[in-house]
């Protein structure tokens, strides 16, 4: 894994470009939620549904049987811990969340920026296929996607949105 290279598939003046083509109006909830989230603390049990949802309707099922409680207090420690292995490890903790889901999370309701661990993403970052998810993997996407947007000026929700359009349209 640590040979693993990121490289945007893009020129990084384009960012904004790609993200404007992104359907924003998609995002109108989840980050209402975040917001609020971040405000409390933790995310409720209908807020993990919606997030969960978002990301990836399949797991609905099994993230609808998590304990109210245990989303709550499992959130709480993932929002609230300076460990970044724990704050993104905590939440697969959770019925229906994978890594992917987990970077949802922190993407909208942690105070720190995080990006959203996909496979489009990886795929405008010159990763492909994409290895299996942990946390050194993980640790390494964050620190470039955070220099990346830092570069460039934009936000992490820019940045994806950008690295999310730009696989949607241009990968086979």
């Amino acid at each position: 894994m640590s040979r693993l290279r990121f490289k945007l598939r893009f020129a990084g003046s384009e960012v904004t470009k790609w993200a404007a083509r992104y359907d924003a109006a998609l995002d109108a909830r989840v980050e209402e939620i975040g917001e609020q989230a971040r405000r409390r603390g933790y995310l409720s049990h209908d807020d993990l549904r919606v997030l969960g949802h978002w990301k990836t309707p399949r797991s609905a099922p099994r993230i609808a049987r998590n304990d109210p409680e245990f989303v709550r207090e499992t959130t709480r420690v993932a929002l609230g811990t300076a460990s970044e292995r724990l704050r993104i490890e905590a939440l697969t903790l959770l019925e229906g969340v994978e890594w992917p889901t987990a970077s949802v999370i922190l993407h909208f309701a942690h105070r720190d920026r995080y990006p959203i661990l996909d496979y489009r993403a990886l795929w405008s970052l010159g990763v492909s296929p994409p290895p299996r998810y942990g946390f050194e993997l993980w640790q390494a996407y964050v620190d470039f996607t955070r220099a990346t947007a830092d570069r460039w000026g934009v936000s992490m929700r820019c940045l994806d949105r950008a690295l999310w359009q730009f696989s949607k349209e241009r990968q086979g």
